[in-house]
């Protein structure tokens, strides 16, 4: 019989046999189960390549080589040449104005000198320039800036490149029963031949013309909204501009003007001897609000009349030569859109989808206030 000190000793013997046999298993089992689990992800990844060799992922080609639009970049534009805290003194040169007995309001063309400016104060097409009126507010502080858009080409009017003018409606709203005139509009609509006017600037590069003669451009305008309009259609159709810019406009430009009564069309001979000069390079379209009457027997507005040309409008717009120019008060803007998204639903185009595009290919043009 064995003690049970002998039966502990051979038992404590068998313990490494135990644990060897122990081991070899368990490696045997973890190769095994690697192997298993590499053979998996390899029939896996193989399965995936014969899927993707079998069904080769969709590409839409209805197009393939229609560029991008893009934005395109405008040559060396000139920028702030004038700082508020250095502006240029400009000599007056005329001041008079733009509307005809009947009118409402009042609108002044008001041009300034600036051969004298150091350096020189040029400008292109679609900028604006600031004006600081005189005196100070009621805080005994300078008047702040107030911005207007050029309305002459860089030559100016006298066609020797040294004039700016504006188009300036002077500001006029009642509160609590009085009358208020705005500060700088009545400021530049008061000033005369000979007066000194702090001037700053130019700035401004959304409303630049693109630089392609064949061109298409649409102008949409209220009241002095047609300061920039006015300086494009002087570029595109004035004899001496053609001759000292090398540039002759081949496209189509279609204007939309908006005023309250016929007596307040701004610049209105001008647009008459383009209609009879060029009568296959512009159209001329009218709306005056209080003369005129729309289908539903209300006001005539200038988004009326783009719902009435919206086929024709939506024809030019599909042209990637085509831009679109906005310029007036900021409440035209909400009728705007909404004559566009209307008259774009009678294309079969979504307006909300298009506008961002146009904007982005550098096509769709505002400038509100």
């Amino acid at each position: 019989m064995y003690s049970q000190v002998k039966v502990l000793a051979g038992g404590l013997v068998h313990i490494p046999v135990i644990i060897g046999v122990f081991y070899l298993v368990q490696t045997l089992f973890n190769k095994r189960a690697l192997k298993f689990s590499v053979d998996n992800k390899s029939q896996k990844l193989d399965s995936k390549v014969s899927s993707i060799k079998a069904e080769p992922k969709k590409v839409s080609v209805s197009n393939p080589a229609a560029p991008k639009p893009v934005k395109k970049k405008h040559a060396d534009v000139p920028v702030n040449i004038y700082r508020p805290k250095t502006p240029y003194e400009g000599t007056v040169i005329e001041n008079y104005s733009l509307l005809k007995e009947g009118a409402i309001g009042r609108v002044n063309h008001i041009t300034f000198d600036l051969k004298d400016s150091d350096p020189f104060l040029n400008y292109v097409e679609g900028q604006s320039i600031g004006i600081l009126p005189s005196g100070e507010d009621s805080n005994g502080k300078p008047h702040k800036l107030r911005l207007y858009s050029i309305a002459s080409t860089r030559h100016g009017d006298n066609f020797e490149g040294n004039t700016v003018s504006l188009c300036v409606r002077q500001l006029q709203y009642e509160k609590d029963g009085e009358t208020i005139n705005g500060v700088c509009s009545t400021y530049l609509c008061d000033i005369k031949p000979g007066d000194k006017v702090k001037i700053t600037g130019p700035v401004g590069k959304e409303m630049l013309l693109p630089d392609e003669e064949d061109s298409n451009i649409v102008m949409l305008a209220t009241g002095t909204g047609i300061a920039p309009m006015r300086a494009y259609l002087r570029r595109m159709f004035e004899a001496t501009e053609k001759e000292k810019n090398n540039w002759n406009f081949k496209g189509k430009a279609w204007l939309f003007m908006g005023a309250p009564k016929s007596a307040n069309l701004l610049y209105e001979e001008d647009f008459q001897r383009y209609l009879s000069d060029y009568p296959d390079n512009f159209k001329y379209t009218k709306a005056i609000s209080r003369e005129e009457q729309n289908v539903k027997g209300g006001r005539m507005y200038i988004q009326d009349r783009v719902l009435e040309s919206a086929n024709e409008l939506f024809k030019m717009i599909e042209n990637e030569k085509t831009h679109i120019y906005l310029c007036g008060l900021k409440g035209m803007e909400p009728g705007i859109d909404e004559a566009m998204t209307k008259a774009a639903e009678e294309k079969g185009l979504n307006w909300s989808e298009l506008r961002p595009q146009l904007k982005k290919a550098g096509r769709w043009h505002v400038e509100t206030y």
